[in-house]
């Protein structure tokens, strides 16, 4: 029997929903999250806290590089897992990668040109070639702030689509690809995309998702 993995996926905007006691009740069920960037890390803090269970994060354009409250100063959301550049593997052996920031539009921290977007998918490569080699898929979640080129992107500079993140879809083809970075405001506005079978998903608030791993994998402990 196929294990089933339920993820919380959130970027870009605070929602009453989930920074306040809800939080619990309404997703009791779900077994890590994941932050597709732009969010306080006091925010994601909370969502550890209330639901004691793991976060996997990359940081968005926005986000600064520390973040200052009344008596304390964060460079990272405590407890939260920094996957920029990295293949990790999260609940009951999800294979997860990440990679932060946008398109470079001005001289912001967490940006980058297409061309060093490139060096950093290129520098996920080995880690999901591992995964193949050992667990038969190369990756479950990739998971950026900024879309893929032509998918969920904007024609303005700094929401334009990342082309390394289309070719790595295209090629690995990781279940779902989540990203952030589009705000979307309306009821029809497009978040999810099929590119072959990988999923693209702008989690702009809050998504939440469902996959089956094989049932080899090796339950990790909650």
């Amino acid at each position: 029997m196929d294990l089933r993995v339920k993820v919380l996926s959130v970027s870009d905007i605070e929602l009453s929903l989930i920074y306040s006691p809800q939080i619990v009740e309404r997703f009791s069920q779900v077994d890590m999250i994941i932050s597709c960037g732009d969010l306080p890390y006091y925010y994601l803090e909370y969502m550890i806290s209330m639901l004691n269970i793991p976060l996997y994060f990359v940081r968005g354009n926005h986000a600064p590089v520390v973040e200052y409250g009344s008596e304390w100063e964060r460079h990272y959301p405590l407890g939260g897992c920094n996957i920029h550049r990295k293949t990790v593997r999260g609940v009951n052996g999800t294979l997860i990668a990440g990679i932060e920031g946008s398109l470079r539009y001005n001289k912001g921290p967490f940006q980058y040109t297409q061309r060093q977007m490139w060096l950093n998918v290129f520098r996920l490569i080995p880690g999901m070639v591992v995964n193949r080699l050992r667990f038969g898929r190369y990756l479950d979640f990739l998971v950026t702030h900024a879309p893929p080129w032509k998918i969920h992107d904007a024609e303005d500079r700094p929401h334009q689509g990342i082309k390394a993140f289309r070719w790595l879809d295209q090629v690995f083809q990781p279940e779902y690809h989540l990203h952030g970075h589009v705000h979307l405001y309306r009821q029809d506005a497009m978040k999810l995309t099929f590119l072959g079978k990988t999923k693209i998903l702008n989690t702009y608030g809050y998504q939440v998702t469902e996959i089956a791993l094989p049932s080899s994998e090796k339950r990790s402990h909650r």
